[in-house]
């Protein structure tokens, strides 16, 4: 015992002595090679600049079976060049951040209104849509020109006939078009589908992506995306990328960064970040629903002319990532039984709310959850929400109101093959309808909100816009896989050491949480999981697919052209 004592005594002490000798004199030599003065001078910025902003992000299903045409693009909305003035996202806070350095004057270059309707359910945009738009972007450039910068805010994982990597592609025609000189930035969402093309013979300079998800840090990206590029056109910052892809690719189901090893890689991201000056890390993890070939995992690392600090950063972070790869592709998920079952337990036990994850369901229409706990008996349930656009509209055509009763009804399972029988009720009462949602009331004080898409819901102040006090609810579930937990996990609402119990259920559909069931044919056939027996990671043994080596296929067979 005194042995021990007097030891960390020893040790303590050798601490002291370290500290004393080295680290003191080591911090004074710092401080002294710095030159300092009580007051300095920063001078204004002698010139101005001028930068476009293109924002066409899209988020692609090719699995999903309706390809995405001009008129669902068109129908979200007019397209325009007066999308500047935002607070959030990506635009906002690049916006932001040039705002507070001032001398830059922003220019809107013509965009689409949003993602098409139908969102991410949409299959392979059609090559008009792509020639729609970027024959716009490009003749604006022109016409709006000269800039000395210009910011894309992409999403990263949009897929196009005939075109293999649409982000790439796009940068290298605003390339062409604003010359050599100009500084092109673009931000990212975490499951971009993106290679070293991006970034390749100077197509853009520098990338940038969230490390959040749910993307709390859209506007933060933005405004690192800013600062790079005004250094940039000042000439204090000299972009120097690195890029690696590691050869994994992830279901969107177990890509939360508030899990193990999603919040484990991103943190090595952020303390790169926080030890080195001037440094920028991104991780992709890539959408296993995008068949395309720059899928699966990528790290871009930004540096101010650092190349080998850039490349040996880019290297930890590929290598941590396959060390990690078998944790992040295969979780314990529940099928819709076993998860119906413990949804049942939950609520017996007082473990209410219960929030089901129904994530594989990527057009909103299956049935499998909402009839299984029809079947358990289940009370105090909503379903928030389900997609049948016909339903939908032939109860606006009979011009049913709150109050009214439907009579006996067949809703849901019309989405796509794998969206199960119909929900069979033989009568509800019409609780809430406008032109977007129709609330259902039946059984024990159970609902189910019709919409004619499919919509994912994330928090639980939803309900109240729809009439339902969620007070009342004892499960909820929503067409959602990790956006959700904003509004119920990040609130103590549900989850580890919170009253209420989350649970993910898996069911047949066009997103399955089991990603070794897709028929990768562009690239993902190449990557871990769907290759086992890969001794490294990175994607060196990996044929190049171009657009000509593409097949662009829906999941229901449809070959496109």
């Amino acid at each position: 015992m005194v042995f021990n004592i007097n030891s960390k005594k020893i040790v303590r002490i050798s601490g002291y002595f370290y500290i004393l000798v080295f680290l003191i004199p080591a911090m004074v030599t710092l401080n002294s090679s710095a030159q300092k003065a009580s007051v300095r001078e920063i001078p204004l910025r002698q010139k101005s600049y001028k930068v476009g902003i293109i924002s066409f992000p899209h988020e692609t299903c090719t699995y999903c079976p309706d390809p995405a045409e001009l008129e669902d693009w068109l129908g979200a909305g007019p397209v325009t060049d007066a999308f500047l003035g935002q607070v959030t996202g990506y635009v906002g806070g690049f916006e932001s951040r040039m705002e507070a350095y001032g001398g830059v004057t922003l220019v809107g270059i013509t965009s689409p209104a949003g993602m098409p309707v139908g969102g991410t359910s949409k299959s392979w945009n059609s090559k008009e849509v792509w020639e729609f738009f970027t024959s716009k972007m490009i003749s604006e450039l022109k016409e709006k020109g000269p800039f000395d910068g210009v910011h894309l805010a992409l999403h990263g994982s949009m897929a196009v006939v005939g075109v293999a990597r649409p982000e790439a592609e796009l940068a290298r025609l605003v390339r062409r078009a604003v010359g050599s000189k100009a500084v092109i930035t673009v931000t990212l969402d975490l499951h971009a589908c993106v290679d070293a093309e991006l970034v390749a013979e100077n197509a853009a300079d520098a990338v940038f992506s969230v490390k959040r998800f749910p993307h709390y840090d859209e506007g933060l990206v933005g405004q690192a995306s800013a600062d790079v590029m005004i250094r940039a056109m000042q000439g204090t910052y000299k972009p120097v990328v690195a890029v690696r892809k590691p050869g994994v690719i992830t279901p969107s189901f177990f890509q939360g960064t508030l899990r193990y090893p999603a919040r484990e890689i991103m943190e090595r991201a952020r303390r790169w970040e926080n030890r080195e000056n001037d440094v920028y890390v991104s991780v992709n993890f890539g959408f296993a629903y995008a068949d395309v070939p720059d899928n699966g995992a990528s790290v871009f690392v930004v540096t101010n002319n650092d190349p080998d600090l850039a490349d040996r950063i880019a290297e930890d972070m590929n290598d941590f990532i396959w060390r990690h790869r078998k944790d992040f592709v295969f979780k314990e998920i529940y099928n819709v039984e076993n998860g119906v079952k413990k949804v049942m337990e939950a609520v017996k036990a007082g473990r209410t709310p219960v929030v089901v994850a129904d994530g594989c369901d990527r057009t909103g229409g299956a049935t499998w959850i909402t009839n299984e706990l029809i079947r358990k008996g289940a009370a105090n349930f909503c379903i928030g929400t389900l997609a049948d656009y016909d339903f939908f509209h032939d109860m606006h055509k009979k011009g049913l109101k709150a109050g009214d009763h439907t009579g006996p009804v067949k809703v849901g399972g019309t989405s796509d093959i794998f969206s199960g029988d119909p929900v069979r009720l033989d009568d509800a009462l019409v609780e809430f309808f406008n032109q977007k949602h129709l609330v259902l009331l039946f059984g024990q004080n159970n609902r189910i909100v019709v919409t004619p898409e499919i919509s994912q819901i994330t928090s639980p102040g939803w309900h109240k816009t729809v009439g339902i006090n969620f007070d009342e609810l004892d499960i909820v579930v929503h067409k959602t896989r990790v956006h959700f937990f904003r509004g119920y996990y990040e609130t103590g609402i549900a989850g580890e050491n919170y009253p209420g119990t989350i649970i993910k259920i898996e069911v047949p559909g066009w997103g399955p949480a089991d990603i070794t069931k897709i028929n990768y044919v562009n690239g993902g056939q190449y990557l871990y999981p769907i290759v086992m027996d890969r001794e490294k990671g990175g994607v060196w043994d990996r044929p190049y697919i171009g657009d000509k080596d593409m097949i662009y296929k829906t999941g229901d067979g449809k070959i496109l052209e």
